[in-house]
């Protein structure tokens, strides 16, 4: 048995039930990282000090986000998910051409930029933990560490998604029927919804926690 409108828009919305879906999914992502960023204006609101006292061997006041964050390190994450974005754009416009070995050249290097993304991490929050600055140190880090831990799970789970798509998922596009193409294509068209909302939120996050 088929299910209705995989393919097809559904006459109700316009849209069919996976893009329904997940921009139904991506709202409630919105409120949650939305509420985050709220406490994060009330926390620095009412802070006489932002980022505050930290540990460098003695304790010693911050002034900027900078002396404690790496924003060069930023920076370049900031550039791979942007550039992991045109691929999944890529990765989608070659399954609408019909170009599959195309498709699995750009959706392998958004997997790879992403992984990317999570090594430059890991080396940031390796010189905060050699510090000993963690997200009990105060309210900034644990700000910083919520945020960024957040967005690094969903990061994790996109590639989780786009590896299967990149493999095992790829089965139904090579069952080679008209209406099984079309329907990874959606999945792929969803995939890179969710992709480009991850980046997004970074883009977001970088200004406010690196910057401001």
């Amino acid at each position: 048995m088929q299910i209705p409108y995989e393919v097809t828009a559904r006459p109700d919305t316009g849209v069919n039930n996976a893009k329904l879906g997940i921009w139904l999914f991506l709202a409630s992502e919105v409120m949650l990282f939305g509420g985050l960023f709220a406490a994060y204006v009330f926390l620095r609101i009412g802070a006489d000090a932002w980022p505050g006292m930290m540990m460098y061997g003695t304790e010693t006041m911050a002034e900027r986000a900078d002396q404690i964050l790496n924003v060069p390190l930023a920076t370049l994450n900031t550039m791979i998910l942007i550039a992991s974005s045109v691929t999944m754009v890529m990765a989608w416009a070659s399954l609408k051409m019909d170009r599959f070995n195309r498709y699995k050249l750009y959706m392998g290097l958004t997997i790879l930029l992403a992984l990317g993304f999570l090594v430059v991490k890991g080396f940031e929050y390796g010189d905060k933990f050699d510090h000993h600055w963690y997200a009990s140190t105060n309210n900034f880090l644990g700000v910083y560490f919520v945020l960024t831990g957040l967005h690094a799970i969903h990061v994790t789970g996109g590639i989780l998604v786009n590896a299967y798509f990149w493999g095992p998922g790829t089965k139904l596009w090579k069952q080679g029927t008209a209406r099984d193409k079309a329907h990874f294509t959606n999945r792929i068209e969803v995939a890179g919804l969710y992709w480009h909302f991850v980046d997004l939120v970074w883009i977001f996050l970088f200004p406010t926690i690196y910057l401001i």
